[in-house]
């Protein structure tokens, strides 16, 4: 599955403007840009775009970890804000902590232009089987 499928299989995501750049079962990285649309008071991005965000890169990243014919689902997310972005690019990096047979971890980095920590994510993602 390339960068695009990806995206387009789930929509949320590309509604939002979520992009990846790369994609393996060790690292995925992405971006969002930030827009009015995403933001809250004083145009300060939304933390809720900023977890959706997080959530779709590590999902992506669970997914590519996922056994043949298993699916997945986030069932716990923490999220530690550092900063507020209010203009540019924040950048995603997802990493799996633990791959396991009932559920993946993984932890979401975001950065924003200067490299800046803005907030990090950890989820579980339950591994759902085909049957």
């Amino acid at each position: 599955m390339n960068l695009d499928e990806l995206i387009k299989a789930m929509p949320f995501a590309g509604q939002t403007g979520i992009t990846l750049d790369t994609a393996g079962p060790d690292e995925v990285r992405g971006r969002l840009a930030w827009a009015p649309e995403l933001c809250t008071v004083g145009g300060v991005m939304h933390g809720g775009a900023l977890m959706a965000f997080a959530d779709t890169v590590g999902a992506v990243c669970a997914f590519l970890n996922l056994p043949p014919g298993a699916t997945t689902s986030t069932v716990q997310s923490g999220t530690n804000f550092f900063r507020a972005v209010r203009s540019g690019t924040v950048t995603a990096v997802s990493r799996p902590l633990h791959v396991g047979r009932s559920t993946i971890v993984v932890r979401t980095d975001l950065h924003d232009d200067e490299q800046r920590p803005v907030a990090s994510v950890t989820q579980t993602q339950s591994v759902l089987s085909a049957g």
